[in-house]
């Protein structure tokens, strides 16, 4: 019957609603990670596909790449506007940093009372080896072709210019995420909160800072929102085929850590 709907002019279809599922670090280039080019098909056809009348966002991340936050977002956004679809955005566990900044580029945002959201801020970690190398009598060598082309070297002293080249840096990408929350959250930001310092929230916390639109759930939602006969079309990355027989347990291994480890940082 549904099939046979299509092709009957005077009898209308059932809402159709694409579930975008995100999960995951937001890292270019990484197998099984978030990035621009390995979503690019998927949020295409959400938008194209079907004609939906909606496209939700199911998230879960704690954040990753700047830059591909940012293209993930504006593909989104592209698509959103042309072809006059709104977005919601559902947050799971967590959509923190880049995670909250994919999920901003949505018309609505809503968590579960437990999710985390925020963390508008940048990071950037290292380590520094300079005595361990000085014990075992190693001397470091580099050369180069620029006086900034060595930076931050983790065998070599902090400078003082390193640190403030890094924190400049820092503060670019950080004005960014802050202009990109503003546009898309606008008059519904409390102005009153300090909400770019990198502070996170639990569910209808995030309310008062006007960050989040409520409380709410994916299917709830929607239905509340199209009726109970809408339907949910879901897309979602696949692992690649060797990947799926165990041909790469090493870098399957490594990728669950990393992961791991960015997820542990909210208690998760």
């Amino acid at each position: 019957m549904a099939r046979m709907k299509r092709f009957i002019p005077f009898i209308k279809s059932n809402p159709v609603v694409s579930v975008l599922r995100l999960q995951g670090v937001i890292a270019a280039g990484s197998r099984g990670t978030l990035n621009d080019q390995a979503l690019a098909g998927l949020i295409q056809k959400a938008f194209t596909k079907g004609k939906p009348e909606a496209v939700a966002l199911s998230i879960n991340s704690p954040g990753g790449s700047p830059t591909q936050s940012s293209l993930i977002a504006a593909r989104i956004r592209r698509l959103a506007e042309e072809k006059e679809i709104k977005v919601y955005a559902f947050v799971e566990d967590v959509a923190a940093s880049g995670g909250y900044y994919i999920a901003s580029a949505a018309d609505e945002i809503w968590v579960d009372r437990h999710s985390i959201t925020g963390s508008i801020g940048v990071i950037s970690a290292g380590f520094g080896f300079t005595e361990l190398i000085e014990r075992f009598g190693i001397e470091r060598r580099v050369y180069t072709a620029g006086k900034s082309k060595s930076l931050a070297d983790p065998f070599r002293p902090e400078k003082e210019e390193d640190i403030a080249r890094i924190k400049a840096l820092q503060e670019h990408i950080h004005s960014g995420f802050i202009d990109h929350v503003k546009t898309r959250r606008g008059d519904r930001l409390n102005t009153e909160k300090e909400l770019f310092d990198g502070s996170i929230w639990v569910g209808d916390e995030a309310m008062d800072t006007g960050l989040i639109d409520g409380v709410g759930h994916l299917v709830p939602k929607m239905k509340e929102v199209f009726g109970d006969k809408v339907k949910l079309r879901p897309y979602a990355m696949k692992r690649p085929l060797l990947a799926r027989f165990g041909a790469s347990v090493i870098g399957d291994a490594m990728t669950e850590i990393e992961d791991r480890a960015a997820f542990a940082r909210f208690g998760l």
